[in-house]
């Protein structure tokens, strides 16, 4: 996993440099695919339940699953990328937000606020936690800042397969859930909007989007809890 973690801290170092005014989105997924190819490593985003890309690339006010196609970024937006890889059989998954040239200082005031409640919700992952308390810190980080936490999309634990259970919520639901153990890992993904909670599936079938027509944000790591404390897989270093 660590292996798998390490080519998706790449796909994201290439899109990220390649982002600019007028490329497409479609053109961010082939920077994705030579970084797989060129490492040797599987997506597990291509041809998931009919998934088209390696990456989701969602601009604006799309949450996630933003299918790649002839986009073309603009000064101004804001562009989340989800993507993954697949080494060995085991699976990395990691997500992030970023700016498209200068952007308004609420945009930039939203991925600030979503990766930092994904860090305070990876701080807690140690042996003995309760799995649930991972969302109430990303809820108290998102909310004290008057931003809402999407309900519907959730992370996972993850490892042979991209999406095992049991679920990681990105707010309290309300009960501790299981107990956190050395050598479990799971995928954190907080999704943030400037708005309500509220989300719509577009026809395509994939694009979810805020119902209001606010901003969203996405960051993603995969973490590995550890003796040592938390791991997270999907860090360049």
């Amino acid at each position: 996993m660590r292996k798998a973690g390490k080519v998706v801290a790449e796909m994201h170092d290439a899109t990220r440099a390649a982002v600019h005014p007028g490329v497409t989105t479609a053109e961010l997924d082939r920077v994705a695919r030579e970084v797989l190819e060129r490492r040797g490593a599987k997506s597990n985003f291509l041809n998931y339940h009919g998934f088209p890309a390696v990456i989701c690339a969602s601009p604006n006010n799309m949450i996630v699953h933003g299918i790649p196609g002839r986009r073309r970024l603009e000064e101004g937006d804001i562009i989340s990328i989800d993507c993954g890889a697949i080494v060995e059989g085991y699976h990395g998954d990691a997500a992030f937000t970023m700016g498209v040239g200068r952007i308004s200082p609420l945009a930039e005031k939203l991925i600030r606020v979503t990766e930092e409640s994904l860090w305070a919700g990876i701080a807690v992952m140690k042996e003995g936690n309760r799995l649930h308390e991972v969302g109430r810190a990303v809820q108290e980080v998102v909310e004290n800042t008057g931003f809402s936490v999407v309900r519907e999309y959730v992370g996972h634990a993850i490892g042979t397969a991209m999406h095992e259970d049991p679920q990681v919520p990105n707010y309290w639901p309300g009960r501790p859930g299981p107990v956190m153990k050395s050598g479990m890992v799971f995928a954190v993904e907080p999704m943030v909007n400037t708005g309500g909670p509220a989300t719509r599936l577009l026809e395509d079938g994939w694009s979810v989007v805020t119902a209001d027509g606010g901003l969203s944000a996405h960051f993603e790591h995969t973490i590995a809890v550890t003796e040592g404390g938390p791991e997270v897989l999907t860090l360049p270093d």
